[in-house]
């Protein structure tokens, strides 16, 4: 943790720069790099199985390119290189974003048999017209053929997430171009483009969400990740989702430490759930917001019949809907009850993209998980509990989760790591005799336990710091309120405005679950924060013995 100075970093940007940075749109579309020339890409789909035929579809305005494939894993293994291919620029429809990008097949492989699950990173490369180099990178995954897998981590990457932040064309769940007047974000997102800078490789400098220091008092709040995207051509929204700011982390730390791993999507729990019943263990990281109907479905199943999910992930709220093959997804998200069909006369409003908190739908999220967003949210980010603690504070340190660790009642668990953040996933809970227990009305599941509570906060909240200066402020909120009360009213946001964070355990039918809701567990792996990784070990080893 750096010194408590209250010294933001500095990215060479002017006040106003700095305001763009969070409040502005900016975005990756083609011909950006005007002059000097750019390449971009994207597979078909974001998995395949070994011996599937792969086509890549690029636009360059160089017409060659070259292609490098690693695997990316507890080392880094170059599989692929191809030189001279040949390519050229092809036209993208304003609305990309939400249509595809439609670019015919440049370049085709079979992925070999040999080649082991997990993410695989290509790296395109050309020259651009001042004779410099250009790149961009893209990344796709190689899914395990369904098989009866003993001592073997099966890991779903949050791809309905990435689907959701990504900005490339203009348009992601967040914010866009669509709309009468070109400011509305996107319904629907399409996958058939290429992935936004910062979502497949980052440098090690780029700053995660949460400050890494603490803020004297008074300070208006500042967002350096925002500022650094800005600075340096990255999307707005690398540290909000992706390969490179989460999933990553956790498949390298794994099998570093000896794991074998294999690697999904969460489109494959969706479209092929046998996927998961040669699996004991498998576990869901980072920011892992949005999921189907059929995705809790297989995961409910193959958690009863005995599968041990270890989420080690937070902000569990949206509900979608995937359309075309799976190449588009729907999330109408604040304008659901307004305009999502599946309100309409005729429609089936379980299936209705909005909350899951919503009563309408029947499903609250902490049904599979024990936990929902609708009760956590913000911890460490902007105006949202800025100084609050970086880890759990942890209740029930005799659970066998914290086993090895040393832990007391009342420590910080992750502190040293920074685990506890940016969206934490919580629940309705009181304190008896010192120790927390969900309330009789929190929809938490039968004999669950919390073991650690922290403090977040659905609201930018301050007596002395003008609206202005927030960029969460209060939208959120007055969301759940009326998600949960009917009305945004300034009594219902009172109910929800004060949230938490937790880590909690549950048996489910034969099976079992540990949630650690927050975005940010990855980061106490990725600085190699002992009591982090201890407690990371103690659960993955546990559900691939097939639980205690």
């Amino acid at each position: 943790m750096r010194a408590a100075s209250g010294d933001f970093p500095d990215f060479g940007l002017t006040e106003d720069e700095r305001r763009q940075a969070v409040l502005g749109h900016y975005y990756e579309w083609p011909g950006m790099d005007g002059e000097r020339g750019e390449i971009w890409g994207y597979t078909g789909h974001y998995a395949y199985f070994p011996g599937d035929e792969v086509d890549l579809h690029v636009s360059s305005t160089a017409p060659r390119f070259y292609l490098d494939i690693v695997r990316d894993g507890g080392e880094e293994t170059p599989v692929l290189s191809h030189g001279n291919i040949a390519a050229r620029w092809q036209d993208t429809p304003d609305q990309c974003s939400v249509e595809g990008c439609g670019w015919e097949t440049t370049f085709s492989f079979r992925i070999p048999e040999d080649w082991p699950s997990g993410a695989y990173r290509a790296t395109l490369t050309a020259e651009g017209r001042d004779g410099r180099p250009i790149a961009s990178h893209h990344l796709f995954i190689v899914k395990p053929r369904p098989a009866k897998r003993p001592g073997r981590v099966l890991q779903v990457a949050a791809t309905g997430t990435w689907h959701a932040y990504n900005t490339w064309g203009g348009s992601n769940h967040y914010q866009g171009i669509t709309g009468p007047t070109r400011d509305q974000f996107a319904t629907t997102v399409s996958n058939q483009r290429p992935w936004c800078r910062g979502f497949v490789v980052l440098p090690k400098e780029a700053p995660r969400v949460p400050l890494d220091f603490a803020t004297p008092i008074a300070t208006v709040p500042r967002y350096p990740h925002m500022e650094w995207a800005f600075a340096t051509g990255h999307s707005k929204k690398y540290a909000s989702a992706g390969w490179a700011s989460y999933d990553g982390h956790f498949f390298r730390w794994a099998e570093r430490a000896g794991y074998q791993v294999d690697l999904i999507g969460q489109h494959e729990l969706h479209d092929e759930p046998e996927i998961l019943d040669g699996y004991d263990c498998a576990v869901f990281v980072g920011h892992d917001e949005y999921w189907t109907w059929e995705m809790r479905d297989t995961v409910d199943a193959w958690v009863a019949c005995g599968g041990g999910a270890a989420r080690f992930a937070g902000n569990f709220m949206w509900q979608t809907r995937l359309e075309d093959e799976g190449r588009k997804q729907v999330c109408y998200k604040y304008k659901a009850r307004a305009e999502d069909p599946a309100y309409r006369p005729g429609g089936d409003v379980t299936r209705a993209t909005n909350s899951w908190e919503a009563p309408e739908i029947g499903r609250p999220g902490a049904s599979t998980f024990g936990l929902n967003a609708a009760k956590g949210v913000y911890a460490g980010w902007g105006g949202c509990a800025p100084r609050g603690v970086r880890g759990f504070p942890v209740y029930r340190p005799e659970h066998w989760a914290f086993r090895g660790t040393g832990i007391y009642y009342g420590d910080l668990l992750g502190a040293e790591g920074g685990v506890y953040g940016y969206e934490v996933d919580g629940l309705d809970h009181e304190i008896r005799g010192g120790l927390p227990w969900p309330t009789a009305d929190s929809g938490a599941p039968e004999r669950l336990s919390i073991l650690a509570v922290g403090m977040a906060s659905q609201v930018e909240e301050s007596g002395d710091l003008p609206a202005s200066a927030r960029f969460l402020a209060d939208e959120d909120g007055r969301f759940i309120a009326e998600t949960l009360y009917g009305r945004p009213s300034d009594e219902n946001l009172d109910k929800v405005k004060r949230s938490n964070g937790m880590i909690v355990n549950f048996p489910k039918g034969d099976g079992e679950v540990f949630h650690a809701g927050s975005c940010e567990w990855v980061a106490g792996l990725l600085r190699k924060d002992a009591m982090v990784e201890k407690v990371t070990a103690n659960v993955l080893d546990r559900y691939l013995r097939g639980g205690a």
